[in-house]
């Protein structure tokens, strides 16, 4: 197994980072991480050329990095603050490039993620966990795109840096998110959240 975090928050060390990391200890041993922090490997805008006559180029420099990474995760982690009620502005460019992907001659992004897991993990300040569903339907429905299997999500409230680190649920929760999967994500622990609309 190989797990790929792929941080999204603008700052190094920040509280999902924090969360991420306190999840990922519970990993055993021999399952091989992948720590990539997005703002470290910027994307260049997406442009849509699906309708253009010429097709999607190879991706080069961050962006191929990133597209190598993906492949060779099982699991994707998707570590976000919740940023205007949704993912970062990074994380959302790294998703938008997935429609370059799909349609990049000889990646075959469709085929080769389908059966991959997705999971998110997300800090919010708010105690109202119903203001991260977008996160989560953002994240649960591309995952149902590709035919991903779906984690779950871990959801933690904190503000200020390492704020986190208090909130004993959250924690709970973490040590046991990457759990082997038990019939319902629910199951796992009282802070993993579904979005309400899925």
């Amino acid at each position: 197994m190989r797990f790929l975090f792929l941080l999204g928050s603008s700052r190094s060390g920040g509280n999902t980072e924090l969360l991420a990391r306190r999840a990922a200890a519970s990993l055993p041993a021999g399952v091989e991480q992948r720590w990539l922090h997005l703002a470290d490997h910027p994307l260049t805008p997406f442009r849509d050329i699906r309708h253009d006559e010429q097709p999607y180029p190879q991706p080069t420099g961050n962006e191929a990095l990133l597209l190598a990474e993906t492949l060779a995760a099982t699991d994707l982690v998707i570590a976000s603050p919740l940023y205007w009620y949704s993912v970062s502005a990074a994380t959302k460019l790294y998703l938008d490039h997935w429609s370059g992907w799909l349609r990049t001659p000889g990646v075959d992004f469709r085929q080769r993620m389908r059966g991959r897991r997705m999971w998110a993990i997300s800090v919010l300040s708010n105690e109202d966990e119903a203001q991260a569903d977008p996160l989560v339907a953002t994240l649960r429905l591309s995952a149902d795109y590709l035919d991903m299997r779906w984690g779950g999500v871990l959801l933690g409230h904190a503000n200020r840096p390492g704020e986190v680190l208090h909130d004993t649920v959250a924690l709970r929760a973490a040590d046991a998110f990457f759990a082997p999967a038990q019939p319902e994500p629910a199951a796992r622990d009282g802070r993993v959240a579904e979005p309400a609309s899925c």
